[in-house]
């Protein structure tokens, strides 16, 4: 879905992980948001702070905060 040109990004509000289509493809849920701040790419959530501190086990794309 386009809005003036741009692509509408969504994040799930359960897991934040950003996503393209209508449901999260990591938790199932069509919970998702078009109001969220922050942006973070996961490579190695093994050996990851960040994704540790944020409960992430997936590589991927995931917003900060979720609204």
């Amino acid at each position: 879905m386009a809005v003036g040109g741009k692509k509408v990004v969504r994040v799930c509000r359960e897991c934040h992980r950003v996503v393209e289509g209508e449901a999260c493809v990591v938790c199932g849920t069509s919970n998702l948001s078009e109001d969220w701040a922050g942006y973070v790419v996961i490579i190695d959530p093994e050996h990851s702070d960040i994704a540790k501190k944020m409960n992430i086990t997936l590589p991927g794309r995931y917003a900060l905060k979720v609204r």
